[in-house]
């Protein structure tokens, strides 16, 4: 989501030409896009991919730029700094080659971790998994599979167990800073975080679920829908709040399904929109094209 000031991205080498993008936010009024085009033509930048969404709800106005220069990033941070301040914009600038960091939770089912996992691998998702946390062991194969560190973190329902809850938020607190994550990514972990651990990971967590809530709650939502002759499957994909699954929404899709399909059917169906919609809520993520618009988000797809 969009950052408050122009936030720190690697800086490719001289002597070339740079790819970067650029997102901002503020409150609409006259002579943005202007002013925003003028800084960048200060540093030499073309152009080569431009939205923009001026939000009737909030009175807001979002843009994203991807643009090209040969000037580093910290010449193109000083030009558009003037106009951070001018429009009062919450701005981001990075390197559009970056692949984000991601850590990707798990607990016992994997076809989302997998998903996320191959496509990383195919180059395909802008990404970069440096670690697996699971507090089961189940998954641990399949990281081993793609050369991906898995880590063990065990959550007891005893507040004084050294796995506590607590002890376990913790610990995932210190893997983000040891490896340097980015993105935090819930594949199908089962487990309910912390109204703290949902403020720390504020815009930088990423979660699916299936599209039967609040009708289907609990185990087995699928054959739930089944039994109830559910006509349309889908998920959703949307950033972690203290309130439970109803963060903002990045990503959603639907697929039909008849009554002629088995509940098993429903399930591996539903399997597959998931994987579908977490990768793209994750890939629109790392390419900055979600911005926060109060409990919306602006997807510039």
């Amino acid at each position: 989501m969009d950052t408050a000031t122009l936030s720190p991205s690697p800086t490719p080498a001289s002597g070339a030409e740079h790819a970067h993008v650029l997102t901002l936010a503020c409150t609409n009024r006259m002579g943005i896009v202007h002013a925003v085009s003028g800084a960048l033509l200060q540093v030499g930048a073309d152009i080569t991919e431009s939205q923009q969404y001026d939000s009737p709800e909030s009175g807001d106005f979002f843009m994203r730029v991807e643009f090209v220069t040969p000037a580093r990033r910290e010449e193109v941070a000083a030009a558009l700094e003037p106009v951070r301040e001018e429009f009062g914009m919450r701005m981001g600038l990075w390197d559009a080659g970056h692949r984000m960091r991601t850590l990707v939770m798990c607990s016992k089912d994997g076809h989302t971790l997998n998903d996320l996992l191959f496509q990383q691998r195919a180059g395909t998702l802008p990404i970069e998994i440096p670690v697996v946390v699971s507090n089961h062991l189940e998954l641990q194969s399949l990281a081993s599979f793609y050369g991906v560190p898995f880590i063990h973190v065990p959550v007891s329902a005893d507040p004084d167990s050294r796995d506590s809850k607590a002890a376990a938020e913790d610990r995932l607190r210190g893997l983000i800073a040891e490896y340097d994550i980015e993105l935090v990514v819930l594949a199908r972990y089962m487990q309910i975080l912390s109204d703290e651990l949902c403020r720390d990971l504020a815009g930088m967590a990423i979660n699916i679920h299936h599209s039967f809530l609040p009708s289907f709650k609990g185990a087995r939502p699928y054959h739930q829908a089944h039994e109830r002759g559910v006509k349309l499957i889908g998920a959703t994909a949307h950033y972690v709040t203290a309130d439970l699954d109803e963060g903002p929404i990045i990503a959603q899709s639907v697929q039909p399904v008849t009554h002629a399909q088995t509940a098993a059917d429903f399930v591996a169906r539903g399997r597959d929109v998931e994987g579908s919609t977490l990768v793209q809520a994750v890939r629109w993520h790392a390419q900055h094209r979600v911005l926060a618009d109060g409990r919306r988000t602006v997807v510039f797809s």
